[in-house]
């Protein structure tokens, strides 16, 4: 466990109270002096009520940035069982508000190779076992009333445009959550549509590994349709399957370009688990009450998308008892393909495939439309058009909306929805589309 000393958590802090947050030392397995300790390695920790068991998020039941599959699980549950747990900010609850950029840097340069996430967990789900597969539904999300976004300096090389956006800047938000709302600036709203961007199992492979590329185990997918009322489905690796989740988000738009959402934490995540026994699975599947979502990830945004592909019309093909051809014809006529997020390692894509009849998909906007401005790019490689879409997205912000380069960075991370157009050998086109809705005239 982390010999770490109590921090802080739960509300806003003064840049003097941040201070005092001591930062993590490197995970340890010892035997503990401290009897509660060694009683929680044995997966007493939080209680239950009934079928619901409560988790709290603390300095005992968080890890920053590692995943691994001999960590001592922090509760233990039945299948059926409905947990509700609590995370943390980024860097063990280090990032808040009045947090300087610097600062920020710092935490990101001073521990090199783990993720920025703050992880709970994990679960251990009796019954789970590899080759099953974990059904996690999401009833509630409530979110701390604040958040932030950031870009880091453009000398470590993360986020989509390090070389042209040098400078780093963050941005604090305060979440209304009674209008559902957070402004971005004076007259620019955005929609807060919280999400987990990390949950996942632990994988097969033992040792710690960084809690920023997603995988087969799902983890990082930063998939910004698993809210609330969705369900995600994850293949099981380990016993017990050891679920974990955090990097909680309040709003994130498809790419999150600049390397970050409004990153949040949760008063609380209310999860139900259930164990499907001996259920074939690949990769984790995502489903709402209208649509089957299938995913794509590599290091190669192309190999995404073909991945994405595969997944598609495998899925389709079992779904509808087709034929792969005809569930090519299905993708192609109904599939609503876009972007995750391409900042973390592995890019990712995803696939909305309707449940009931419905029109086919009218194809993706060339130019403005009443709802939303416009921006697209096509190339051979999907990565390229990616960025050349997003650039003129950000670009056409800055003159039109009169911001300033790294606001209109951080705007296209938070809200442009970046989509796949028709996937054809040779020539592949992103759509960028930033709505027109987030300009709100005041009263």
């Amino acid at each position: 466990m982390s010999k770490r000393r109590d921090f802080l958590i739960g509300s806003a802090m003064s840049a003097a109270a941040v201070s005092m947050i001591s930062k993590a030392n490197a995970q340890d397995n010892q035997p503990s002096k401290r009897p509660e300790i060694n009683a929680l390695r044995q997966g007493y920790v939080g209680q239950y009520q009934g079928s619901v068991y409560l988790l709290p998020a603390n300095n005992e039941t968080v890890q920053w940035g590692w995943f691994n599959n001999a960590e001592p699980p922090r509760a233990r549950i039945k299948s059926g069982d409905t947990v509700v747990m609590e995370t943390m900010m980024a860097s063990l609850n280090q990032i808040l508000p009045g947090v300087p950029i610097e600062q920020i840097t710092k935490l990101r340069v001073d521990f090199p190779g783990r993720g920025p996430h703050s992880v709970t967990g994990p679960i251990f789900v009796e019954g789970a076992m590899p080759g099953d597969v974990l059904k996690v539904r999401i009833n509630r999300i409530i979110p701390r009333s604040y958040g932030a976004n950031w870009n880091l300096p453009g000398n470590l090389k993360l986020g989509q445009f390090p070389d042209k956006f040098p400078e780093a800047q963050v941005k604090h938000f305060y979440l209304d959550l009674g209008r559902g709302v957070t402004e971005f600036l004076p007259g620019i709203e955005l929609p807060v549509r919280p999400f987990p961007g990390i949950i996942g199992v632990a994988r097969a492979e033992s040792g710690q590994y960084s809690t920023v590329p997603p995988g087969a185990y799902g983890g990082n997918l930063d998939c910004r349709e698993l809210v609330q009322g969705t369900t995600i489905y994850l293949p099981v690796f380990v016993d017990g399957a050891l679920l974990w989740s955090g990097d909680s988000h309040a709003v994130q738009g498809n790419g999150e370009v600049n390397l970050t959402a409004i990153e949040s934490a949760f008063s609380e995540l209310n999860l139900t688990i259930e164990v499907l026994k001996k259920t074939p699975l690949t990769f984790p599947r995502i489903e709402t009450p209208t649509h089957w979502i299938t995913m794509g990830y590599d290091r190669d945004m192309n190999k995404a998308v073909d991945m994405l592909v595969e997944q598609t019309v495998k899925f389709v093909s079992d779904w509808k008892r087709i034929s792969s051809k005809e569930a090519q014809q299905f993708m192609n006529d109904y599939g609503d393909c876009r972007v995750a997020e391409i900042v973390n390692q592995l890019k990712g894509v995803y696939c909305m495939l309707p449940k009931k009849a419905s029109p086919k998909l009218a194809p993706n906007p060339t130019q403005d439309t009443r709802d939303s401005y416009v921006t697209t790019a096509t190339d051979a490689d999907v990565q390229t058009a990616m960025n050349l879409a997003s650039l003129r997205m950000i670009e056409r912000m800055t003159q039109l909306k009169k911001l300033s380069m790294l606001d209109s960075y951080s705007l296209a991370s938070l809200a442009m929805d970046a989509r796949l157009g028709r996937i054809e050998p040779g020539a592949r086109t992103i759509h960028s589309l930033m709505p027109r809705s987030l300009w709100v005239k005041k009263a």
